[in-house]
């Protein structure tokens, strides 16, 4: 089969690459834009440590084909920091302790966006479903309820 050129927008910039078929939104970070930040985990959709946004939406890169990507919006972790200070998301989870090995952060914190974006006043049982896809073999999950809760409020004015 033919390689594909495939347009999107990366991180808010319009992207074109020549991929072969079948290649995962994954594979082509990682490996053709040397973007790390989205972990290859168990690369079967299980554990969440590749989850991307696509359109607002969080999504497994490791299971979504390059050509599903065409024309849409793909966040990274790597879109969320500027070259002047990190996220308040990714602030928040340093500063309370809410990543250990750090595999899992950027699905987490990726997830934790969509849901802030959607949902700015989330409940902790809302917190808690949104983190479902993602697997955290180190703190624990509390740490990162309290920060995802604790970024929702600096978010709305009302944190440290």
């Amino acid at each position: 089969m033919a390689s594909k050129l495939i347009n999107f927008y990366l991180n808010g910039r319009q992207t074109e690459v020549l991929v072969k078929p079948l290649t995962t939104v994954q594979t082509l970070l990682r490996e053709q834009l040397d973007l790390t930040a989205t972990k290859s985990g168990c690369r079967q959709g299980g554990c969440g440590s590749c989850t991307i946004l696509v359109d607002g939406e969080p999504m497994l890169s490791c299971l979504l084909p390059v050509e599903d990507i065409q024309g849409r919006q793909i966040i990274t972790l790597e879109g969320l920091t500027s070259a002047e200070s990190l996220d308040t998301i990714q602030e928040t989870f340093h500063e309370t302790f809410a990543a250990q090995c750090g595999f899992c952060t950027p699905g987490m914190i990726l997830v934790a966006k969509a849901l802030l974006d959607r949902n700015p006043h989330p409940t902790r049982q809302e917190v808690i479903e949104s983190l479902t896809g993602n697997y955290c073999r180190c703190t624990g999950y509390e740490p990162i309820i309290q920060a995802i809760l604790e970024s929702a409020e600096r978010m709305n004015g009302r944190g440290s």
